[in-house]
């Protein structure tokens, strides 16, 4: 295929703005697709992606389209991950593209990752093709939503599309306009092969296959590649495109998307943002914008049956070898035995490994409490990198403690304005601007239905436990989030301690701002007061930091009557009895160990 009819694009869209049916209608349309084999969703190929209605892996699919001039042209739709969690994956997607369809919903509006999106298309120097979706519902506003458009990012009226993917409205438009907006891919056909990899996965019998868009040069079946960022060398066992299964091909040249059968058998020597070039004469520099991933948010996974170790093992090395962003290490806790402490890209990415382990491999498994990653700066300036509360040095060592922080914008209605600002300012949020959106706001100050955006500054770890559903619950589900990650600041921290009989629960700690270390404290020791059996000796329940106790509580020990027996007769003889059974009971203090039964466990994670 000659590369002036080759067209590459991707949809950039918010979650449930239509994206995926869209792209379904583009492949009927084009019938790449028999319709017997067709179906809803056709590109989230996991039953993940189908029930939450988001795509986690970016899939490819080539549409061959004849347009009004009688040539047929190669459009390359390479579809991006939808969520907040998977921006880097978004963002090398969008670097194997020349152009973009930015779907907004006709009911709903720009939302929070219409504009990170769009932002990142700009970035990646696109062109933008607007189309509003879902005309055809009874509260759509494309009129409206058109306006809104235009005053954000300077769309003129003409360039728009309106569209409805679910009956096909305006599809055929939409296709016109890739071939007549969107430019040709460039490249240098005759040079050194360079080939974006925009994802992996891996394959048991032909070891990882890289979803490529070639850049530069061409590539055969058989030829020796080399992995510039990784330094890995192999040869390409098959080459293809996808229409949306994989389809073997005996080339591949500059401007196509396609994939790279390379027989490695760890994918983490070939990811995401990778460039592929030939061994034998390879390229002089690489693509850029690679970065290695870097999990984000941490949690320790571990088997309710502790047979069942051996087990999660194999299953995190199962899911390893297709997401390369999963990271793991072995560690042991006091109270819940062996497991793993595992790194996620953001709590998304956590949710979803989780199911996969439950559902895909049977397994039963405890997640503790999600925490960050921590710089810490000791008095030797020596930067250490803290993933486990139960690490941190000693804190007489301790200079200064960095977490990360976050770029938030969230888009609400004005209604919950107050609501939305009294929830960030009980997480430290940090106001930087706010800004209404919606067009009719400038004619009608005080119309209820009219939109605002805030930025704000938060830390990562503000937004682990319930903020998402809290903000939904404040905005009665109206208000959309997106965040990017800035970089580590110092915090006052310290680490909050749980102690059950003298002892240390490592997986109870945390590291907590030292403004909240107080109330949480005393919430762990209150829960865990009603949650723990009694015992045979009295058992105190306290939270500390450092040597310092913050709160205690103290569970009643179980007591015998030894005086039972005694039917009158001499005092002294009473009192030696009790005497005995207090001694005992002290004894028994010292060398009897507390158990944390699972539900008290998993009931104060919750509350944590």
């Amino acid at each position: 295929m000659e590369t002036n009819r080759i067209r590459n694009f991707s949809i950039i869209a918010h979650i449930d703005h239509g994206k995926s049916t869209l792209a379904d209608r583009l492949i009927e349309l084009t019938q790449t697709v028999q319709s017997r084999d067709m179906m809803d969703q056709l590109l989230d190929s996991m039953d993940l992606e189908r029930e939450r209605g988001i795509t986690i892996k970016a899939q490819a699919v080539r549409l061959a389209y004849r347009h009004t001039d009688s040539i047929e042209y190669e459009l390359n739709l390479i579809d991006t991950p939808g969520h907040v969690d998977f921006g880097y994956e978004v963002s090398r997607s969008l670097a194997a593209c020349e152009g973009a369809l930015l779907l907004v919903d006709a009911a709903q509006g720009i939302e929070a990752q219409t504009l990170a999106n769009i932002y990142l298309a700009l970035e990646n120097d696109l062109t933008i093709i607007p189309v509003i979706n879902k005309i055809d519902l009874p509260s759509a506003q494309p009129e409206a939503i058109a306006l809104e458009l235009e005053r954000m990012f300077g769309f003129k009226q003409e360039e728009i599309i309106f569209c409805s993917a679910k009956d096909g409205t305006g599809v055929d438009e939409i296709l016109s306009a890739i071939v007549t907006r969107i430019s040709p891919p460039e490249g240098e056909i005759e040079g050194s092969l360079r080939a974006l990899v925009f994802d992996s996965k891996y394959d048991s019998y032909k070891g990882v296959i890289a979803y490529v868009r070639v850049i530069d040069g061409s590539l055969k079946q058989n030829d020796p590649l080399l992995m510039m960022a990784t330094g890995a060398k192999t040869d390409s066992l098959e080459i293809g495109y996808f229409k949306p299964n994989m389809i073997e091909s005996p080339s591949l040249s500059s401007g196509q998307v396609g994939y790279i059968a390379t027989g490695l058998k760890d994918v983490r020597q070939c990811t995401v943002g990778e460039t592929i070039t030939s061994s034998s004469s390879p390229a002089i520099s690489p693509l850029p914008g690679y970065a290695p991933s870097k999990a984000m948010v941490f949690a320790g996974f571990y088997p309710i049956d502790g047979q069942d170790y051996a087990n999660l093992r194999d299953a995190l090395d199962k899911l390893q070898l297709n997401d390369a962003a999963l990271t793991y290490t072995p560690e042991s806790s006091q109270a819940l035995g062996f497991g793993f402490q595992c790194g996620f890209l953001g709590l998304l990415h956590l949710d979803i490994i989780q199911e996969r382990l439950e559902r895909e491999f049977g397994l039963e498994i405890v997640a503790t409490a999600p925490s960050v990653s921590y710089e810490v700066l000791t008095h030797n300036d020596e930067v250490v990198q803290i993933e486990n509360p139960s690490k941190l040095p000693a804190s007489q060592s301790i200079q200064e403690i960095r977490e990360p922080w976050l770029d938030l914008t969230i888009i609400t209605p004005s209604r919950y304005i107050g609501s939305v600002m009294e929830l960030l300012a009980d997480r430290r949020g940090v106001f930087k601007k706010m800004e209404y959106i919606d067009t009719q706001y400038a004619q009608d100050a005080d119309q209820a239905d009219s939109r605002v955006m805030l930025e704000y500054e938060l830390s990562l770890r503000e937004m682990l436990v319930e903020f998402y559903d809290k903000l939904k619950s404040y905005t009665q589900g109206y208000a959309t989030l997106d965040y990017n990650v800035k970089g580590y600041q110092a915090s006052p921290l310290v680490k909050l301690d749980i102690l059950v009989n003298d002892e240390i629960v490592d997986a109870l700690s945390t590291i907590v701002h030292k403004d909240i270390a107080y109330p949480q404290g005393r919430l762990i020791v209150q829960k865990l007061k009603d949650l723990l059996p009694r015992q045979m000796f009295m058992v105190p329940i306290q939270a500390a930091i450092g040597s310092k106790i913050i709160s205690r509580e103290s569970i009643r020990p179980l007591r015998k009557n030894v005086l039972a027996k005694c039917y009158g007769g001499d005092i002294t003889r009473k009192r030696k009895l009790l005497q005995k059974q207090a001694e005992g009971k002290k004894r028994l203090r010292k060398v009897g160990r507390v158990e944390i039964p699972q539900e008290a466990f998993l009931s104060v994670l919750k509350t944590s």
